[in-house]
């Protein structure tokens, strides 16, 4: 049977560039691109053979009644009503949200809990899509114990892909989560702004934010130290004289399993900026829903990118796609 997926802006930096990977790994997938504009998505509806639709996420109960059942819904713009994640519950479907940080995510927990998903409702509002943690899963797996991780993004303001704007970076909430010392800390990001050292000659100042990153980190690797941080400045694409890219920083301390302590540094690197890297975040959770990967489909619940995808199948897509992830270590 065809599978159906709905993209709610799905013609948008993210949305877009997911759905045509996505054509590409399933010729026979019924892709729908939904947005409030659904002209603006006519020319790539047209290069891909997908229809449109038009969705208003703040209420989207006629638009999906017309359309019929999904297999999934990608929500790649905000819905703060969590209006998506309740059609999917409602409907058997499957749901990825890429948008919501910590402090969003409680109500479709709940939600959630009192209606077992029959497909999987996976949380994506780590950075990227889940990018970053999972690439950095390998590098973690070698560690007998971890003492301290430090992400950290880039973001080049010459990057302008539509929800990673300037503006939107400016507008993020100051309000962070931090782990220190093995306790939770809700605090003022700009209270805590720390220098990041991309290479040499880079330095930017950057803060932390309350990304998914943070509590995952902690679940995998019981750290008493984690945090993630956001910075604007160059990337090394711009430095290079080329076109912006983005970066990302995993900076893990701890100890090896052969018993060596060590800081490991794993940066991962996407020449076509945060948007195609988001986007390809995007698509191997779509692709594990969806079982395009060739294995059955998984179960219904609440998941994440990391707790649903095999890091070594996620970084093959991710390298493919031109990403670029580089590991370096030294003795502590």
């Amino acid at each position: 049977m065809v599978q159906r997926v709905l993209i709610a802006g799905g013609y948008g930096a993210v949305g877009g560039t997911a759905a045509r990977y996505l054509r590409r790994l399933a010729p026979d997938l019924d892709i729908i691109l939904a947005g409030r504009s659904p002209e603006a998505g006519a020319a790539l509806a047209r290069e891909i053979g997908a229809r449109t639709l038009t969705l208003d996420v703040t209420d989207p109960t006629a638009a999906l009644a017309d359309l019929g059942p999904v297999d999934l819904i990608v929500a790649t713009l905000q819905d703060r009503g969590d209006a998506l994640i309740h059609a999917a519950l409602a409907q058997g479907a499957a749901h990825i949200g890429i948008t919501k940080v910590v402090e969003e995510t409680g109500p479709a927990v709940f939600a959630a809990l009192h209606a077992p998903p029959r497909r999987p409702i996976v949380l994506a509002g780590h950075w990227a899509a889940g990018v970053l943690i999972l690439a950095a899963r390998p590098a973690l797996a070698e560690f007998a114990r971890v003492d301290a991780v430090a992400m950290a993004v880039l973001f080049d303001a010459a990057d302008a892909v539509g929800p990673m704007s300037t503006a939107d970076a400016e507008a993020f909430s100051p309000r962070a989560l931090l782990r220190r010392a093995g306790q939770w800390a809700w605090v003022d990001g700009g209270e805590h702004v720390r220098t990041l050292r991309l290479g040499s000659g880079s330095e930017a100042a950057v803060q932390p934010l309350a990304t998914l990153d943070v509590p995952s980190l902690a679940a995998i690797t019981g750290a008493p130290d984690i945090r993630f941080d956001f910075g604007m400045g160059d990337s090394l694409g711009t430095r290079a004289g080329g076109r912006a890219s983005h970066e990302g920083l995993i900076e893990i301390e701890g100890v090896l399993r052969s018993g060596q302590p060590v800081r490991r540094r794993v940066l991962v690197s996407d020449p076509k900026g945060v948007g195609h890297m988001t986007a390809l975040g995007a698509l191997v959770v779509a692709e594990r829903v969806l079982g395009l990967d060739g294995q059955k489909l998984p179960a219904g619940g609440l998941a994440l990118p990391e707790t649903l995808v095999s890091p070594a199948a996620a970084i093959a897509r991710f390298e493919q796609h031109g990403l670029r992830i580089t590991t370096e270590t030294e003795e502590a």
